[in-house]
This record gives C-alpha cells, structure tokens and sequence, in this order.
C-alpha cells in the first residue's frame, strides 16, 4: 500500500494549506441568539423533513410544520455529533501509524474540524434542544487492519456524502433561520475537502487492496447495510414523540416505506451510490436503503 499512499501525500499537503487558510474559532465565529422561535422561522428545508410527501404531512398546519422542521434539525445535528466522536475516535487512532506517515498531516486538520463541528452542532442542541440519542448499534467484529481501515474510511463517506448533500441543500435555503443556514454552511464548506480526500482514500485502499471475492462481497454487505442503518434515524420516533403524534414507532414505519421517502433517499443518496458503484465497491444499489 506504501506506493499508492505516498501519492496521496500531493493531496494530504494541499487539503492541509486549504485547512489552514480557512481556519476559524468556533467559539467565536457564531453569536448565539438568547432564544430561538421553533414557529416563527424554519430550521430545516422542508422538503428535507422525513415525513414531508406522507399523508400525516397533509395534516399539519404550518406551525406544527415548522415544529417538526426545528425537532428535526435538532436530530440531524445530533446524528453528526454521533457519527463525529466515532469519527475523531478512529482518527486519533490512526494519526501515528508509520504506514499512513503520508496521510498524516492531513488527518490531524481532519480530526480538529470534526471536533469544531461538533461544537456548532452540540451548542445548538444544548442551548436550544436536545442531543438525541443515536440507536445505531456498531458491531464489532475480528478484522485485519487492511479491512478495518478500508471500512473506517469508507464508512466515513457514507455517512458524509448523506450529510453534506443536507447540509449544500439548505445553506442555499433562504427560508431557514439564519444561525440554521451558518451551521449548514460551514460544515458543508470543511466537509468538502474531506469528501475530496476520502474519495481518493477508499479509491486507493480498494484498487491496491488484495482481498478474494468472498471478502469483498462480505464488505459490500456491511456497506451496504450501514447506508441502510445511518438513513434509519432520520426517521427518529423520539423527533414524533416530542412533537406530540401518536404511535411514534408505527409513524416511523410508515414514512421510511412512503414511495416519496424511498424516491428522496434514493436521489439524495445518488452521488455516494455511484462514487462507489464505479469503483466496482458496491455491484448494486443496497435496497435495504430505498
């Protein structure tokens, strides 16, 4: 793998100058509002909500509407808190291996944004909400270091490719809150550098890797299943709980099977799906998802 990873030291070194040009203080860079009016404004797109184009949908007036929309961007935000502490978890770990010395620079600008996300994103749902509770449930299993990290970082793809297209769709969204737009933009902004360096990343770990058939076939599963898994909670019961709807559980259900959900999970998931089927990754589209 050295000879490949060594290429990946142009791109490590212009993603970190990119990094350090663009560098900010979370702690500075956003004025909290003292409050927030969860019908006054949207803080998130509606077309984006996981129960927009269902019957229940119909049945809400616009402030209901706009109530889901703030619960929802609470549970998306808390979703990239999750997805960030099993992120940096597995950078830190990797930062000083002498094999991935090439990548290394990088990795450490990766790992301090991804801990900044997680500042914008838990001082929203701290101020304002909540952090929701994730129920995705990792399973641990006995792997070579080659297939583990190959998994860590695509994995890592996955869960950013779903993330980022939310984050560019309402950036762009004037009808959002403006501290919601901040949040979605600046994420999408970092994030576009790390979808650029894990791109290359999985492309180079699957090409030089030397696994049979078999094995490969068992990492497109587990692939497959955890673009499945990581679409589940955004149709979280806890978000219908809080809003006050009945039968949260069979209310989850019943948008994550509505042909308008499968249709946007299927467009919004597009881009990740054909980045991965053209690097022969994924054979064919994991239908758990859609």
């Amino acid at each position: 793998m050295a000879p490949g990873l060594d290429a990946m030291r142009r791109i490590s070194g212009r993603l970190s100058d990119l990094s350090r040009r663009s560098y900010q203080n979370p702690y500075t860079a956003v004025e909290w509002p003292g409050e927030l009016d969860p019908e006054a404004h949207w803080f998130t797109s509606p077309e984006l909500l996981s129960l927009y184009g269902t019957p229940v949908w119909e049945t809400f007036d616009e402030s209901t509407r706009r109530r889901l929309a703030f619960l929802e961007a609470a549970n998306f935000y808390s979703l990239n808190i999750h997805g960030e502490k099993s992120l940096m978890k597995g950078l830190a770990a990797r930062l000083y291996r002498p094999d991935l010395q090439p990548i290394s620079e990088y990795l450490h600008h990766f790992l301090d944004e991804e801990n900044k996300h997680s500042i914008y994103f838990g001082g929203f749902c701290t101020r304002y909400a909540k952090v929701y509770r994730s129920r995705h449930v990792p399973f641990e299993l006995e792997q070579s270091r080659d297939i583990a990290d190959f998994l860590f970082f695509a994995k890592t793809l996955v869960f950013e490719e779903l993330a980022d297209r939310y984050n560019w769709l309402q950036a762009r969204d004037e009808r959002l809150h403006p501290l919601a737009r901040f949040i979605n933009d600046n994420h999408h902004r970092e994030e576009a550098r790390h979808l650029v360096f894990g791109r290359e990343l999985v492309r180079l770990l699957w090409r030089e890797s030397s696994w049979d058939e078999r094995v490969r076939d068992d990492i497109r599963l587990q692939l497959g299943q955890f673009l499945a898994a990581s679409w589940r909670e955004y149709y979280n019961p806890d978000v219908y709980a809080d809003l006050g709807l009945d039968e949260p559980w069979e209310l989850a259900e019943l948008a994550w099977s509505a042909p308008s959900q499968r249709a946007h999970r299927r467009r919004t998931s597009a881009r990740c799906v054909e980045f991965l089927a053209a690097e022969h990754i994924l054979s064919e589209e994991p239908s758990d998802a859609f």
